[in-house]
């Protein structure tokens, strides 16, 4: 269970399976913003976002994501602290 509606995702595992079911449980939990950080951040955005849209019959799905390469936990916690208005909010740090 996720307490924040945003989450930076500490990408380090590798393991894309978990991806999934992570992003099924933001949409479930009314997460509102994913940024990435870690190695390979970037793709693991994209996998996100092909997630979220599925094949596009579901105009509810979205989540705002970003990536952070070269960034660390830090900056990346930051940047999503300084989304406002509908993605105000906490941030809660998630590794996977």
């Amino acid at each position: 269970m996720f307490n924040a509606p945003k989450i930076v995702l500490k990408w380090s595992s590798g393991d894309e399976d978990r991806l999934g079911p992570f992003v099924e449980q933001c949409l479930r939990e009314g997460v509102k913003f994913v940024g990435v950080v870690g190695p390979g951040c970037a793709r693991i955005e994209d996998l996100i976002d092909e997630h979220v849209v599925g094949d596009g019959s579901d105009d509810k799905r979205f989540i705002l994501t970003s990536s952070h390469p070269d960034e660390t936990l830090e900056e990346a916690i930051a940047f999503a602290k300084m989304l406002t208005q509908e993605y105000e909010g906490d941030v809660e740090v998630v590794e996977l």
